[in-house]
């Protein structure tokens, strides 16, 4: 039987966890894997298509795609600097309340797209309202978290 090997075009179907088991990312259609705490988590149903060393997707699942045949199952745990990195205290700051636009009411957990030096978007998280300051977290959600990917191959293309 033909195993998938680097270059490969080839379609996945995925579940991603976290180590307490909430489900960040799924493609499965099937009511069994679609436990999800969060409407807005998942990715489209259907399979994922990547080509295999591209770095589509996380590279620990790419490398493990290698070898691979239609049908079989992997899981694999990504450790952080795989996937989105450590969580970095230092990326935590602290703007006068004043600085924001009237606009936005600062909420703990209120998500806001900012623009930073290099003029490129970014998401930050609001993580300490006080009646002067407000402390924005500009780590990635999942900064720090390390993944447990059940991935299947699907076809190779």
């Amino acid at each position: 039987m033909t195993q998938a090997k680097k270059a490969d075009r080839v379609t996945i179907n995925f579940i991603g966890k976290l180590a307490d088991g909430f489900i960040i990312d799924s493609t499965y259609p099937d009511p069994e894997k679609e436990a999800y705490q969060d409407d807005d988590c998942c990715s489209d149903h259907g399979p994922f298509e990547l080509t295999i060393g591209e770095g589509n997707f996380y590279m620990p699942v790419e490398t493990a795609l290698v070898g691979m045949q239609v049908g079989e199952i992997k899981t694999i745990t990504i450790n952080p600097d795989d996937a989105f990195g450590d969580y970095d205290p230092e990326s935590v700051f602290t703007v006068q309340r004043s600085e924001l636009p009237d606009e936005i009411t600062p909420e703990v957990g209120l998500a806001l797209e900012v623009t930073g030096d290099d003029d490129d978007l970014y998401m930050v998280t609001i993580v300490k309202v006080t009646d002067e300051e407000v402390s924005i977290d500009s780590n990635h959600p999942l900064a720090g978290e390390e993944l447990t990917y059940e991935f299947e191959l699907v076809e190779i293309l």
